[in-house]
């Protein structure tokens, strides 16, 4: 991995998104910011061979409930709730990122809500992740009889 995470902002109006520390990395998005998206850029940029990571902050978010009857995500959206946990995996497929998370959110009257995170930005505040970084490349793979991508232990 290179150091370049210290220094990924050319932008001095920009603030630093992650930094790197003996456990892995802290990443603090920004309001706006996409989660996937920037865990996404992470990546690539830190050319991660796979990683798990746990988050907390206030989002917009859509979760999905997968339907094994038609292979499909149903999605539900949430404004301005706070991510109270995340937690989620970094992998490859075909050449591409691949992130799978689930989160858990609370709104104003303390009600619950969760599911697999199909998108997620920041709203008011901010978010923080704690990114801890794997030695071996995983690839996901379709399994035809799930109809879903799945982690492979198997390379």
């Amino acid at each position: 991995m290179n150091t370049s995470a210290l220094a990924q902002s050319t932008d001095d109006k920009q603030p630093k998104r992650y930094v790197k520390v003996p456990a892995g990395y802290l990443m603090v998005l920004r309001q706006g910011d996409s989660i996937l998206g920037k865990l996404e850029e992470f990546a690539r940029q830190e050319n991660v061979p796979s990683a798990n990571f746990t988050g907390m902050g206030f989002v917009n978010i859509k979760f999905g409930f997968f339907d094994f009857s038609t292979k499909k995500y149903n999605p539900k959206e949430f404004s301005n709730v706070e991510l109270a946990s995340m937690h989620g995996t970094i992998a490859w497929q075909k050449g591409n990122v691949s992130i799978h998370a689930h989160g858990v959110v609370g709104d104003k009257t303390f009600k619950a809500y969760a599911g697999h995170i199909l998108s997620a930005t920041v709203s008011t505040g901010s978010v923080e992740l704690m990114i801890t970084i794997h030695d071996q490349k995983l690839e996901r793979e379709q399994d035809e009889k799930l109809g879903a991508n799945v982690l492979s232990l198997d390379k």
